[in-house]
């Protein structure tokens, strides 16, 4: 194994500075997936941008077509990448190059107007793969910012600071902007450039206080000399794979599980719009209740995590998710049960927002148990790496999962195809209970002691 693997993996809690720091990116970014991925910009690709309606099947596909595109990119660059950080020891660098481009992009957003599609595809693109390979290069941070029975705590801390980001981001955005109707794109084509300048603004505390991890100083060699050695890292990698078999195993339930969940967060409001057929007040509640609700259960399961084990929590989360799931597809039918059953008349919306809340206290916190899991069964010397296969995995299962979904719903409709996420959860939740936590954790600790 290469001398620059054989380090060591103490890991001291980090200051508070630095963990606030770290988290802050969280924050920042979040103004990304829910103004541009869920709330504001895929409403207006899908309506006003395409506008093929009745249905929108063609702006629907287009949408997850440019997703999956960008997400394409981001399985090919981010484990290359995580192997180049970590032979580099230049992980803030990297990470600022992807913030860079995704302030950028998402900023030109503001030129898309109706008729512009592939203007729009590719801003999408490039933006989603800033945005996606920036969340492997933050988490990669994470091993390095305490001990493995903190990084639950650490973890769901980022994801409530994030969901708070995305709060706030998107109650600036629609208060200020109004509501996501053709008769106001003049005003929600600024939703790019406040995005961008969201992002810009709150994630400056993390390049300003998180520290590069320690194990040596930035090496400045030539590019092909980082390459090189990024693929050198990789290969040592997939001889040792097999030390690594419980985290091997965990990324087959994670693919099935991010799977369903890109979906939900790329389609969610567009399903609110096209297929519950919600008013912007309704819109605007869901989003600020699955924000609150998605930052509580960040937190509190993040908290449950130290406690019961980061595996046991991903499941908890996963049969929320089941639950969820079928909630939105019989969203309809629930309301006219209830009418029929307690003669209480209740608009499908008010039901698809009280499952909204439901969804996410799950949204969060199974993101979150994940991204501890991979952190626990990671060795410390090569965690940019690993995470790089974590990326790689979560856009990959968007990729399937997203796409798939554009296809079935051009046959089946938007409301029938979401059980698609149904058996992705349950798949997720089959595989993980072939993963042994400890054993996981253990394999990692003897990785980084050879």
């Amino acid at each position: 194994m290469p001398d620059s693997l054989k380090l060591s993996v103490a890991r001291p809690m980090a200051s508070k500075r630095e963990i606030f720091g770290w988290a802050m990116f969280d924050f920042a970014n979040q103004a990304y997936t829910t103004l541009i991925i869920t709330v504001v910009f895929g409403v207006v690709f899908t309506r006003m941008i395409v506008g093929d309606g009745p249905d929108f099947r063609l702006g629907n596909l287009l949408w997850s077509l440019s997703l999956s595109l960008s997400y394409a990119l981001v399985v090919l660059a981010a484990p290359l990448c995580g192997a180049i950080m970590d032979h580099a020891f230049a992980k803030k660098r990297f990470l600022f190059a992807s913030y860079v481009l995704t302030v950028i992009s998402t900023a030109c957003l503001y030129f898309v107007t109706p008729g512009q599609i592939w203007l729009g595809m590719v801003l999408i693109m490039v933006s989603n793969f800033g945005y996606s390979v920036g969340e492997s290069f933050i988490a990669g941070f994470l091993p390095s910012l305490g001990p493995p029975d903190k990084l639950g705590r650490i973890s769901g801390f980022g994801w409530a600071l994030g969901y708070a980001g995305g709060l706030v981001s998107t109650g600036i955005v629609l208060l200020g902007l109004g509501g996501v109707t053709e008769g106001n794109f003049h005003h929600l084509r600024l939703v790019g450039p406040l995005a961008a300048f969201f992002f810009l603004v709150g994630a400056l505390p993390t390049f300003f206080w998180l520290r590069e991890p320690k194990g040596g100083s930035v090496r400045r060699l030539r590019c092909s000399e980082h390459v090189r050695s990024g693929f050198q890292r990789l290969a040592w990698t997939g001889r040792e794979l097999r030390r690594f078999r419980d985290l091997g195993v965990f990324l087959v339930s994670l693919f099935f599980s991010m799977a369903g969940l890109s979906i939900v967060i790329s389609f969610a409001f567009i399903y609110g719009d096209q297929v519950v057929g919600w008013q912007p007040l309704y819109q605007m509640l869901m989003f600020v209740l699955t924000q609150i609700f998605a930052a509580a259960g960040a937190l509190g399961f993040g908290a449950l995590q130290d406690r019961i084990g980061a595996k046991r929590t991903y499941e908890l989360t996963l049969l929320l998710w089941i639950a969820a799931v079928t909630l939105i597809y019989a969203t309809p039918w629930v309301a006219e049960a209830l009418y029929l059953v307690f003669n209480l008349a209740v608009h499908p919306q008010q039901v698809f927002l009280g499952v909204g809340c439901v969804a996410g206290l799950g949204l969060g916190a199974v993101q979150s148990s994940a991204r501890t899991l991979v952190g626990r069964m990671s060795p410390l010397n090569k965690a940019a790496e690993f995470f790089g296969f974590w990326g790689m995995t979560v856009k990959l299962s968007a990729i399937f999962g997203i796409l798939g979904l554009g296809m079935l719903q051009t046959r089946f409709g938007l409301q029938l195809s979401v059980l698609l996420c149904l058996v992705f959860f349950a798949a997720a939740l089959a595989v993980s209970t072939l993963v042994d936590e400890q054993r996981g954790e253990q394999s990692a600790l003897q990785a980084a002691h050879p």
